[in-house]
């Protein structure tokens, strides 16, 4: 004998047919979600179980970083929500009007599920690639999030489909309608999109590049590409975010061919006194060549302006008429041997002392040389050392530098 349970709770309870049926669609309702949730704790485990000891079999890092996005965990719902659409249409049969609304909700629950499982495998899939070292400077966060929209454009067409019951030709039309609104709200994504295309194309940033704009006060190490963004990290340790297309639209520069080359460059100035510079007198010269450095390009300088005016029978009572050494010439030829002997500057690239146009401040010598080491502290150490060199070796030239002199204030 076949047992109903709605006759019996009406023949026993006293309820209606109604209620009976109702009450009897209830119970059969809890009874299926507990057998749900024991079915999800069940395959959760046997999932995780299965993943862990294959990750362990395999020498790729892909099954562990699996686990870590909690594919097993997501894949784990799959069971359950199958068996409801199944199962709650037989339990909830004679409930017309409520098994339409449960087969609903359980139909987009199993596109949310697809479209997280398929989410969690493409970030796996992201942590993954970022792994190899052929892939650690390119932007995949944004390629990731281009797979993304296509994937929920196709989610939200079926949700619509699901919702609506129409086809998706529907669905199309209607967004033909509201392309101005979607276009006007995905702008940024747009533009992203089609700048990071062009960034990934044409090489421009890489991830881990130093980069400077000014406009957006972004000045280190790009950590992030993504489609609508660029996060880049400062070196007082700040973040800033720059819009992705603006690497595109506005002008920035990217110090990756600085580090990539043989050394980081030095260019920096002397002021020097203008009444300091003169004529240097042969007693002058002759102290002058104890200096190792520069000794015996004194001697071949000498011999050569001596010849020439000779040659030329220049009157040397006066040191204006002929040929002379200076003293800033000079300085510039020892700032140079300085440099020439320096273990620290690449003498490979460019390396020169150079005098440029007189100023205000008096004349400048600028030093322009690439230091070998380009790590950030070690270069400020190699120029500060150079420099202390050489301002302290001014002296010995009876030059002076430049320098605002302010009136002191003492006390008699």
């Amino acid at each position: 004998m076949k047992f109903d349970l709605s006759t019996f709770i009406f023949n026993k309870l006293g309820l209606s047919n109604n209620a009976s049926i109702a009450l009897e669609a209830i119970i059969y309702s809890v009874f299926l979600l507990f057998f749900l949730i024991i079915i999800w704790i069940i395959a959760k485990k046997v999932l995780t179980v299965l993943f862990i000891k294959v990750s362990k079999l395999t020498k790729t890092k892909f099954d562990d970083l699996l686990i870590k996005n909690k594919i097993p965990s997501t894949l784990a719902y799959l069971p359950p929500i199958l068996l409801s659409i199944r199962l709650f249409p037989i339990v909830l049969g004679n409930l017309k009007v409520i098994n339409g609304p449960v087969i609903l909700l359980m139909d987009l629950l199993l596109t949310f599920l697809v479209i997280s499982i398929i989410r969690r495998v493409l970030n796996t899939l992201k942590d993954f690639l970022k792994t190899i070292p052929n892939f650690r400077d390119k932007p995949i966060d944004s390629y990731i999030q281009v797979v993304m929209i296509f994937v929920w454009f196709i989610g939200i067409m079926v949700i619509f489909s699901i919702i609506s019951g129409k086809d998706v030709g529907a669905f199309l039309a209607t967004l033909g309608a509201l392309s101005a609104i979607i276009l006007l709200i995905f702008r940024d994504t747009i533009l992203g999109f089609v700048a990071s295309i062009q960034v990934t194309i044409n090489d421009m940033v890489r991830i881990g590049d130093w980069i400077t704009m000014k406009s957006y006060n972004a000045d280190g190490d790009v950590i992030e590409i993504n489609l609508s963004t660029v996060k880049v990290q400062n070196f007082d340790k700040t973040i800033t975010t720059i819009p992705t297309y603006r690497l595109v639209s506005d002008s920035f520069v990217n110090w990756r061919g600085m580090n990539e080359s043989g050394g980081r460059r030095i260019k920096r100035s002397i002021l020097i006194k203008v009444s300091s510079i003169k004529f240097l007198e042969d007693s002058t010269l002759l102290e002058l060549k104890k200096i190792e450095r520069i000794s015996d390009y004194i001697i071949e300088k000498r011999n050569e302006i001596e010849a020439e005016n000779k040659t030329m029978n220049i009157n040397k009572n006066l040191l204006l008429n002929g040929r002379n050494i200076t003293n800033i010439g000079l300085f510039r030829r020892y700032a140079l041997a300085y440099l020439n002997s320096h273990p620290e500057v690449n003498k490979d690239l460019t390396l020169m002392v150079r005098q440029l146009a007189p100023t205000a401040q008096g004349v400048p010598i600028e030093i322009y040389a690439f230091a070998a080491d380009k790590k950030w502290e070690n270069y400020e150490q190699i120029m500060s050392d150079i420099f202390d060199h050489l301002l302290a070796s001014i002296a010995f030239f009876e030059l002076e530098c430049f320098e605002y002199s302010y009136p002191s204030n003492t006390n008699k």
